[in-house]
């Protein structure tokens, strides 16, 4: 056996290295997606291979999985966040606490759930405030970005370059509802989003399950969430494509997503990973702020 896995086989490990209990083929079926055929195909490769047994992963098979890993971890936590003033004057929006939880404690949670412990906040706006942080999360590491308030997010990416191999990037602004959509591993790079028969928001259009264009609003799109995954291979590309789209005319006001997507994006393929409403709220305004919770509304 190749020493990549194939898609087929990656969905099957990834499913019993998660379950806590053998899973029957007909128990796959209901987890993958996969066909009663496809999976009895695939198992029989796993088997033969050593990865799997009886309905379980063997250490051969973890083994396998390691490369698709996630290992770290990148918070774009430095701007002002002026929508959700007058919260942030004193206060950066990370830090606003939604029914008694930090917004950025939803996120680091879900990172440890999933085994993610090299974690970076890229922090610029009342920086010092983050050490807060230190006290409940101690493996924490802050990259410093000065330019915070002269760029766009791009600044931010621009300070974590070399830090986006096998790493989620998060907007920092983002209340998680549902830990699981953090993933321990992924079989490439994926960006999530939301299915939208109509948004105003910043969406995706996708073909083969790969994103193709990135806009502002659209109909049977996907609408974009501030969370993505990015391999090993993408990783060490965008180390170097941020830093030269940085350097061109107007790249300081670039959106740092908008390097895959839009301005080098002829160097990567980017899979859409489905999350729904439920599981995830991006506060953009006070005014949703005081909706999701009573205790501004004063």
């Amino acid at each position: 056996m190749a020493e990549e896995l194939t898609r087929k086989q990656f969905d099957l490990l990834e499913a019993l290295a998660a379950a806590r209990e053998p899973l029957t083929q007909r128990g796959l079926e209901q987890v993958t997606g996969h066909s009663l055929g496809t999976i009895n195909r695939t198992m029989k490769e796993l088997t033969e291979a050593g990865l799997a047994a009886d309905g379980r992963i063997t250490d051969a098979g973890l083994n396998a999985l390691e490369p698709y890993r996630a290992r770290r971890a990148v918070f774009i936590a430095a701007g002002f966040g002026s929508r959700l003033v007058p919260i942030t004057l004193n206060t950066p929006k990370p830090l606003v606490r939604v029914k008694g939880t930090r917004i950025i404690d939803t996120l680091i949670d879900a990172c440890l759930e999933a085994g993610i412990t090299e974690i970076y906040v890229v922090r610029g706006y009342l920086a010092e405030q983050f050490d807060q942080l230190l006290y409940k999360y101690p493996m924490v590491r802050f990259l410093e970005n000065p330019l915070y308030n002269e760029a766009n997010n791009i600044s931010s990416a621009l300070v974590a370059r070399y830090m986006l191999s096998n790493a989620y990037v998060f907007e920092a602004d983002l209340v998680i509802s549902n830990p699981g959509i953090i993933k321990k591993y992924h079989y490439t790079s994926d960006f999530l989003a939301i299915r939208k028969e109509r948004t105003d928001d910043w969406c995706f259009t996708v073909q083969d399950g790969i994103i193709v264009e990135e806009k502002v609003g659209g109909l049977d799109c996907w609408q974009m969430v501030g969370i993505s995954y990015w391999n090993d291979a993408d990783g060490h590309k965008l180390s170097q494509d941020i830093e030269e789209v940085y350097k061109t005319p107007g790249g300081k006001e670039r959106y740092w997503e908008q390097v895959p997507l839009v301005y080098r994006k002829e160097h990567y393929a980017v899979e859409i990973r489905e999350c729904f409403d439920e599981d995830i709220v991006e506060i953009d305004s006070f005014r949703e702020l005081k909706a999701i919770d009573k205790t501004y509304d004063v």
